[in-house]
């Protein structure tokens, strides 16, 4: 029967076209090389190489055959690299999806961070709305999603990764008044603005916000977090903001962040994967590698709490209630 090893040895010779240096590359003696071709080529039933006092040759069937042999091993590689993806040091290819919310804010210290940690990783990313990533992660389209908790889908497991409180964005122009710290009954239904539907933001806004049956919620959809907090700085309305993205947008958008008053409503995020994935070494990897990234931003003075409450970087002012 031909093997794996005697097709190793007739590539390592058709390399060198020599049998000391061959045997050299792959570990063996001269004479185990020797025997193992010619096992080869009595199994074939051709010859495959030509040996002369002054060269080593390899015949036209030779030739033939090393195309096929060649072919064969790398498909050998390729299955021998898949199964090592189950060690749990994240080497190889890993699709991951990230829904809008999230990715532009972890993304930045993410992939860094894994390229540092884990410089085999070959990391590809999606970012889509939930329902997407889902149905990709269920067709075997991804290996992990990063998404708002609950999932409850047929085998998927989540692990969760931190909690993100959420905050009120509204223009710093005073034109709305509001206590703070917020109570959702203060939220003015005509003034919310919310992400399109399909985004899980969307819908926690509603609930936080009591809105859900509102007829006279504001008619638009924005595609991306950036989008909305534009709209709110024009005094268009005003919004929900994940702490997480507090940061990032107060940064470049002139609006004022109001704190919820306790308990804070919040966001569970986690890690999603198949149930019946054999990866699940390299998902608690991921998952530990996504929190300590996040700690290593938190650790470098943004996103930690003031004395107020509030995420540093975010511009706020006590709100006065009407004299009313």
């Amino acid at each position: 029967m031909l093997t794996i090893r005697q097709m190793r040895y007739f590539d390592a010779l058709a390399t060198t076209l020599h049998f000391g240096r061959a045997a050299e590359m792959v570990h063996v003696s001269q004479p185990a090389l020797s025997a193992q071709i010619m096992e080869m080529e009595k199994h074939l039933g051709v010859r495959l190489i030509e040996r002369t006092r002054a060269n080593t040759l390899l015949t036209e069937k030779g030739l033939e055959i090393l195309a096929h042999v060649r072919s064969i091993l790398s498909s050998v590689d390729r299955l021998e690299e898949a199964a090592r993806y189950g060690s749990g040091t994240l080497d190889g290819l890993l699709r991951l999806g990230i829904i809008p919310t999230v990715a532009p804010y972890l993304v930045p210290q993410l992939v860094p961070f894994l390229r540092r940690e884990h410089p085999r990783i070959e990391l590809e990313l999606k970012e889509a709305v939930t329902d997407r990533l889902v149905a990709d992660l269920a067709e075997g389209r991804l290996d992990a999603i990063i998404a708002a908790l609950p999932i409850e889908v047929d085998n998927v497991v989540g692990k969760p990764l931190f909690t993100d409180r959420f905050y009120m964005a509204m223009a710093d122009n005073e034109s709305d008044v509001l206590l703070s710290p917020l109570t959702e009954t203060q939220v003015n239904p005509e003034r919310l603005l919310l992400l399109e539907e399909g985004h899980c933001l969307r819908d926690q806004a509603l609930a936080v916000c009591k809105a859900a049956n509102k007829r006279s919620l504001v008619n638009f959809g924005a595609t991306s977090m950036t989008t909305l907090l534009q709209m709110v700085s024009h005094d268009m309305g005003m919004t929900l903001i994940p702490e997480m993205a507090v940061d990032t947008e107060t940064a470049r958008t002139a609006i004022r962040i109001v704190p919820f008053a306790d308990p804070a409503p919040s966001r569970e995020i986690g890690l999603v994967w198949r149930r019946s994935s054999p990866r699940r070494q390299d998902m608690e990897a991921l998952a530990a590698a996504i929190v300590a990234s996040r700690g290593k931003l938190r650790a470098s003075g943004r996103g930690h709490e003031e004395p107020d409450g509030l995420p540093s970087g975010s511009v706020h002012e006590p709100a006065m209630a009407d004299d009313e």
